[in-house]
């Protein structure tokens, strides 16, 4: 047998093939993928606890850096903008569920005549022009019992001129013609259920509308803390985001409940305040401290420290709450006074209406 042929080692200097080339670049790339996934691993994925808490409070910790870098970022070009008398940059407006909601054609324009016109020919017009006096007559559900009663009186507090008739058995629509009899303005039903009121009917008279309203998030006023006890002078009222012609027609309903000329020595403000089609109430008294505040002198010749020291009276104006405060969503809006059986409804709230989240009615 002939002598082996011993294989020739390639130098050590000498080029990789080709295909070998490739084969190292893939291997490489695999293990930077493999990196980059492993670096891009959400805390739900991990079922340790301890190493899922720690994973998230580095994440928040990377986000809270990163937004006081922007806001560093923005100051400094805002300094720098004043320093060369230049038109400093635009703020931004953070984007919201509110300024990103669907287009909707029935939003009021300032220009739209036929909306004011309508508006003077609406049930509401009498009352809202001060021709005809509110009188509001406020009764229950046939069972009433819980926080109804204590709600009732609240809400007798804070709507004037309003009175209260216990229902009895009688029917709706008897005391609806009741009410028709009396001069009544509006009525309002407070409905209850297991002991906790829970919806609101609003019937303008005598000629309607019917608005049926669900009522949530009830707090009276014992509940609230600090809370301020109301005068009996006419409260200010504020609508807020009552924009499209539907909300219109609920923002006058609201408002036909209240005078329309308040006494601004009672410091008693009601509000409504509409956000993503639920109406938040709030029911407020404004209150003026004065409260004393020490000036440093510019004298410099004062030697004592009480001359010093000046004091100066400063006037700060808060809030108290007033109570009660709760949360209604509008269910239906019904032509004319209340009637289930021939009754034509303007609009009703249905679960397939809610197709995004920015989709608003109101």
């Amino acid at each position: 047998m002939g002598k082996d042929k011993k294989r020739k080692q390639p130098p050590s200097d000498a080029a990789a093939p080709p295909g070998d080339e490739g084969e190292g670049r893939r291997e490489r790339k695999g293990k930077k993928h493999k990196k980059d996934k492993a670096e891009a691993i959400l805390p739900s994925q991990i079922k340790n606890k301890d190493k899922r808490s720690e994973l998230h409070a580095k994440l928040k910790r990377e986000k809270k850096a990163e937004k006081r870098k922007l806001a560093r970022e923005r100051g400094q070009a805002i300094r720098r903008a004043e320093e060369l008398g230049e038109q400093p940059p635009e703020r931004q407006v953070p984007r919201t569920i509110e300024n990103t909601r669907e287009p909707d054609e029935t939003v009021c324009r300032p220009d739209d005549k036929e909306l004011y016109a309508g508006n003077d020919a609406d049930e509401f017009s009498a009352v809202l022009k001060q021709h005809i006096t509110p009188k509001v007559l406020i009764t229950t559900c046939r069972f009433n019992s819980g926080r109804g009663p204590a709600f009732i009186e609240e809400l007798m507090q804070v709507i004037p001129n309003s009175h209260y008739v216990k229902r009895g058995t009688y029917e709706l629509k008897k005391i609806v013609e009741y009410a028709k009899n009396r001069d009544f303005t509006s009525l309002i039903v407070v409905h209850t259920n297991r002991r906790e009121p829970d919806a609101l009917l609003i019937i303008g008279l005598p000629d309607g509308p019917t608005a049926h309203f669900k009522l949530s998030k009830l707090v009276l006023r014992k509940d609230i803390k600090n809370h301020g006890n109301p005068t009996s002078h006419k409260p200010e009222l504020v609508l807020n985001n009552f924009t499209t012609r539907l909300g219109n027609r609920v923002g006058r309903m609201i408002q036909s409940l209240f005078p329309q000329d308040p006494n601004f020595r009672g410091r008693r403000v009601v509000t409504f305040h509409n956000q993503r089609d639920y109406i938040f109430f709030r029911h407020h008294r404004y209150i003026f401290d004065t409260k004393e505040s020490k000036v440093a002198s510019k004298d410099k010749k004062a030697k004592t420290s009480e001359s010093k020291s000046q004091p100066e009276k400063q006037v700060i104006c808060r809030l108290q709450e007033c109570g009660p405060r709760f949360t209604l969503k509008l269910l239906t809006l019904q032509h004319g006074t209340f009637d289930t059986k021939s009754g034509e409804y303007e609009w009703v709230h249905k679960p397939d209406m809610e197709t995004s989240r920015r989709r608003f009615f109101l």
